[in-house]
């Protein structure tokens, strides 16, 4: 069965959005990761920031790419699930460190509230798809 039927198939809550939203709202998300975690990699690249402040950040960009092929790749809702935890996990993580260690980038973790969002609505929608499909 190919993936978009699989998925399609898959007991959702009543909740979920429609498939077609999700393209547009991670092509804005991704623009504001990409200048905003860019900004955090590049301050920690020239010694502005402590690589451990990057840590969380270059974490969350590993379990977010990893989402796409557990769920859709392996088709594996168990550890799509525990892949976005990590995902929501690491995200807190980093917008917290980096606000008590640098002033000047709060406005980093202002941009990405809706990265914040976006992420535990996703968490909730993973874990209820999980639930149902178990």
């Amino acid at each position: 069965m190919n993936t978009p039927n699989w998925y399609s198939q898959l007991i959702k809550p009543t909740w979920a959005p429609p498939s077609y939203l999700f393209g547009p709202v991670w092509s804005v998300l991704y623009t504001i990761i990409f200048i905003s975690f860019g900004t955090v990699f590049y301050k920690t690249f020239t010694g502005k920031l402590s690589l451990i402040v990057a840590l969380p950040f270059i974490l969350n960009l590993i379990f977010n790419f990893s989402f796409t092929y557990f769920q859709f790749g392996l088709k594996n809702n168990l550890l799509a699930a525990i892949d976005i935890l990590l995902v929501l996990v690491t995200l807190i993580w980093a917008l917290v460190v980096l606000w008590r260690v640098s002033v000047d980038l709060r406005w980093v973790v202002y941009v990405n509230i809706p990265y914040l969002l976006w992420v535990s609505f996703a968490t909730a929608l993973q874990l209820t798809i999980t639930y149902l499909n178990r």
